[in-house]
């Protein structure tokens, strides 16, 4: 009996211990995904945990492949049967064991919705706090003469007529037509059978007769008269004056009128919101009036979207010296016996031209014609046979038919034709609002919701602070709750260093670390507890200055009662962190060890890449001289693009030149929006209009731009490094010269995944089977006849050095480096990849899964195995995204061999390390947003460094010293 009792005792101490080890620690046991070698690691709980490590080690596949898919996995199994038969099921990830796992949020960077319709204030919830103040708190103003609009019950009405028309005679009316063309002929008929006698046509009041009608052409106002009386004293007055102002709200719809005898101005009355001069009403505002994305709020030309598609004259006539026949009008294109242009003959002859004549030559009334179409019939007379033939041309017009192919036309294919000779402007409508005329016309303390999303949030945070004042009583009793909420969630966004966003910006415009410190600020607004977040680098596009604020952020999610395990590199977050695990020792298949965890100070005691970065024992160093250039300039004037005030820099040319300044200071508009595209423009006729500007000068001293962002390299699993440099090509033709492939009569086709033949017809070479999922994303799922391979049995069976064309694909770089030595055309490609520290990655693998940061390390290393001039202008946006201080120092030497070769490299970077390596900054300041847009401080890092009101400087003096 006592052993029984003790072994129950046992047995419950164990589990209380077991239980406070999972209240205290997430327990991971057998961690397989991707690269990680069957590792074990505890996470603490309620915690800032910080996983580093090279880029390519196995973080995220730690962080995002086993835990988060584990805790995605968990959440879908709560589900009832019947849900999950519509989601699908998750695959287990590979991992033998995880405990004390919470509910998880992943906070990555490629989740941000792609819409046009998504915004900042949408996605922040701001907005939808903001239709409601509206809804309920604010005046409307007529648009006819910028009145108060009024509202009145029927009582107030009654009263308003006996106080204000005593002694008068009177004409109750009910509006039903207002400003309209038409004969009414029926509407009069109509009025006739319900029993009245008389109307008020255009201001006079008539007899309504059998067979009444007015002028079709002519613009109409029509009222029903209800009732004549005179306005005195007594029960009978007020009963027959309430009913017709029932009667003539009813035929009214909400509106009437009362027009003294002899006078000619009526006044009007309404249930809803109205003008008191005009008689303009509006409804009863509720929050879809002021929703863009509610046919009661959006715009209806732009349908909400603030912007619309219009045709551009110089891209349908890009030269105006070409004949129509030789293509002079570039959607239609050259000669072709077509419909089209059988009518464009018959246009010709209507108007005596010919087609092979120069379009600036064709006369006005034919262009006309042509662009915007039209029906016509024309005879002409034969002079040699005296006979008279009739024609007719039935022309849609150019125009119209791109703009009915873009709105209209059937297949994706047919919009981009379309969308190639159009602008995408802001609506004439709304002037890019989004709203409805009427919905900016509801104002609270002066402005338009339309106003308040177009203000930066540090601007929104100071109007709110002082509207409580501004507001009336009865209109603060009705905000307080609203405006608590406002303010929260502004004071959330300034804290992960958003002060510079407007609410209105299109979250399609937002970089990947702007779009998950929003979902951050988002995520602290809902205040959960007991939650794990995950995020992936959200320091990514910080400069320093914010980089307190966003830890603050992350610690105050943590202090909550939350766990926050954070994939990061960046320095600071690293030793504020309460525990960092350190990944390694090297990436890919080196890769996927815990080689050291613990609080910041126990990582630093070993001796491991992070450590030794982290304590000083290795550094980036700063060149011991800066490069003088080649002594030539390119020379940008006027910039006025977003927030810039009228800049003008100059650009050293064979430099390597750093772009500083806070987030959203005006870099990206200054480089991505406006220099970039000027350049791209003139050495291969880009299309993308860049930001306004005055002059450039110095284009003859480079002879090419290349512009290497971290836009994926593709966007399904088809796409990989291989095909995407080029390398596979190479590879393809190599295994149809082997010779058991030359003997079947394999060329290079046959190795191709993208073609019938050799390819795995199941999965159409994609080595995957698509599972829609419905309310998720689509899941990929191993296909089961290839094996993933993506190729059939008889196109594996030839071998290069005993290899399939399978095998090679699934060669990390650095094997592929080895594999090929002896062919100098795949050798020097992928020997290009393995330079810019990518010797992880395999040569097949899907670009889905490859980060921003690898990816444009790829297309760098494409550009870097093509043969430079020396004269070439490259410019990189914040490179270092992803990277390790080691991945960065590798990133650097290769970006300085392009530089030695005398070529021009431009970096947009908030990156120490890479600024304090630069020739030559240009920083950007002095804050973001409307604070920013001017160039604040230029030379190199160390004349940068003495700037006192620069922070750059600030930071960078620490750094070199």
């Amino acid at each position: 009996m006592f052993t029984a009792i003790a072994v129950k005792i046992c047995i419950f101490a164990v589990c209380e211990l077991l239980m406070k080890k999972f209240d205290e620690y997430i327990e991971v046991q057998g961690a397989r995904a991707h690269n990680l070698k069957n590792i074990d690691v505890s996470i603490p709980r309620e915690k800032l945990v910080v996983i580093t490590g090279l880029s390519g080690s196995g973080k995220s596949s730690l962080a995002f492949d086993t835990i988060y898919a584990e805790g995605q996995r968990r959440y879908i199994e709560t589900f009832s049967a019947y849900a999950r038969q519509f989601l699908g099921g998750l695959e287990r990830p590979d991992v033998d064991k995880i405990d004390g796992l919470s509910p998880v949020i992943a906070i990555e960077q490629k989740t941000t919705s792609k819409s046009p319709r998504s915004t900042v204030g949408t996605i922040t919830e701001i907005y939808d706090f903001l239709r409601l103040l509206y809804a309920r708190a604010s005046d409307a103003y007529s648009y006819e003469t910028g009145e108060r609009m009024v509202s009145y019950s029927d009582e107030q009405i009654k009263e308003l007529i006996i106080q204000d028309f005593k002694g008068e005679r009177i004409n109750i009316l009910a509006p039903v037509i207002r400003s309209r063309k038409g004969h009414y002929r029926e509407l009069f008929e109509q009025i006739s059978k319900q029993g009245f006698l008389k109307v008020r046509v255009d201001g006079e009041i008539l007899d309504l007769e059998r067979g009444m009608k007015v002028d079709r052409y002519k613009t109409h106002d029509i009222e029903i008269v209800i009732d004549r009386l005179q306005v005195g004293e007594g029960d009978d007055l007020e009963k027959r004056l309430m009913e017709s102002i029932n009667t003539a709200m009813y035929h009214g719809e909400d509106v009437m009128m009362v027009l003294g005898h002899g006078k000619e101005e009526a006044r009007f009355f309404s249930r809803s919101l109205m003008c008191p001069t005009s008689g303009v009403s509006y409804p009863n505002p509720e929050p879809n009036t002021f929703s863009f994305n509610s046919p009661k709020g959006m715009c209806p030309h732009c349908k909400g979207l603030g912007t619309v598609h219009e045709v551009n004259l110089n891209k349908i006539i890009p030269n105006d010296k070409i004949s129509i026949r030789n293509g002079g009008i570039a959607p239609i294109g050259e000669y072709k016996k077509n419909w089209m242009f059988k009518q464009l003959e018959l246009i010709a002859e209507r108007f005596n031209f010919k087609l092979s004549d120069a379009v600036k030559d064709v006369p006005k009334e034919a262009m006309e014609m042509i662009l915007h179409g039209g029906n016509e019939k024309f005879d002409v007379v034969s002079k040699a046979m005296g006979i008279t033939r009739s024609f007719k041309i039935e022309f849609e017009g150019v125009i119209n038919f791109i703009t009915n192919q873009y709105e209209e036309g059937g297949t994706a294919s047919i919009k981009r034709w379309a969308k190639d000779f159009m602008d995408k402007n802001d609506c004439p409508e709304c002037n890019g609002t989004r709203l409805r005329k009427e919905s900016l016309y509801f104002k609270v303390n002066g402005k338009n919701i339309a106003e308040l999303a177009h203000m930066d949030v540090t601007e929104l945070a100071h109007w709110f602070e002082v509207l409580p004042k501004e507001l009336s009583t009865k209109q603060f009793k009705i905000a307080e709750e609203i405006l608590k909420e406002i303010k929260a969630r502004i004071s959330f966004l300034l804290d992960v260093g958003l002060d510079y966003l407007s609410l209105n910006r299109s979250s399609k415009s937002l970089s990947g670390g702007e779009a998950q410190r929003i979902r951050l600020a988002t995520q602290i607004g809902s205040q959960l507890v007991g939650v794990l977040y995950i995020l992936d680098e959200p320091s990514i596009g910080l400069h320093q200055r914010d980089n307190e604020r966003l830890i603050n952020s992350l610690a105050s999610l943590r202090d909550i009662g939350n766990s926050v395990l954070v994939v990061e590199h960046d320095k600071d977050m690293i030793l504020e962190a309460d525990y960092v695990i350190d990944i390694g020792p090297k990436a890919g298949k080196h890769g996927g060890e815990i080689i050291s965890q613990g609080t910041p100070d126990e990582i630093m005691k070993h001796r491991t890449l992070t450590a030794d970065y982290l304590s000083g024992e290795r550094e980036i160093t700063v060149p011991k001289e800066r490069r003088k250039g080649n002594g030539h300039e390119l020379t940008l004037t006027g910039c006025t693009g977003n927030n810039l005030k009228n800049v003008s820099v100059t650009f050293p040319l064979g430099k390597m030149i750093g772009v500083t300044g806070v987030s959203g200071s005006g870099k990206s508009t200054l480089i991505n929006e406006t220099l970039y595209p000027i350049l791209n423009a003139h050495f291969f006729n880009g299309v993308k209009k860049p930001k306004p500007y005055k002059k450039i000068k110095g284009l003859e001293h480079i002879d090419k731009v290349i512009d290497i962002n971290q836009s994926p390299i593709g966007r399904t699993p088809r796409s990989n490094p291989a095909t995407y440099t080029g390398v596979f090509g190479e590879i393809r033709s190599l295994f149809a010269k082997t010779p058991e492939a030359m003997i079947r009569g394999y060329k290079p086709g046959r190795f191709s995944f993208n073609v019938a033949g050799g390819r795995c017809e199941t999965c159409k070479g994609g080595g995957l089977r698509v599972i829609e999922m419905n309310f998720l994303p689509d899941v990929y799922v191993e296909c089961e006849t290839c094996q993933g391979k993506r190729f059939n049995r008889e196109t594996l069976e030839i071998r290069y050095k005993g290899k399939s064309i399978s095998d090679v694909l699934e060669m990390t770089i650095n094997e592929a480096v080895e594999f090929f030595e002896n062919i100098p055309k795949i050798y020097q490609k992928v020997k290009t990849i393995k330079d810019v520290g990518l010797g992880y990655i395999t040569l097949g693998q899907q670009s889905t899964t490859l980060s921003g940061g690898e990816a444009q390390r790829i297309k760098l290393a494409t550009e870097l195995s093509k043969r430079d001039t020396g004269n070439t202008f490259y410019i990189l946006d914040e490179p270092t995204t992803g990277l390790h201080f080691e991945d960065i120092r590798i990133l650097m030497d290769v970006l300085n061999s392009l530089v030695e070769k005398g070529n021009t490299v431009l970096i947009i970077e908030h990156n120490l390390d890479v600024i304090k390596m630069v020739d030559y900054i240009i920083d950007v300041g002095y804050e973001g947003g409307k604070g920013g847009g001017q160039i604040i401080a230029k030379g190199t890092p160390e004349e940068v460094a003495e700037h006192k009101k620069s922070y750059t400087a600030k930071f960078l003096k620490k750094e070199l010293e």
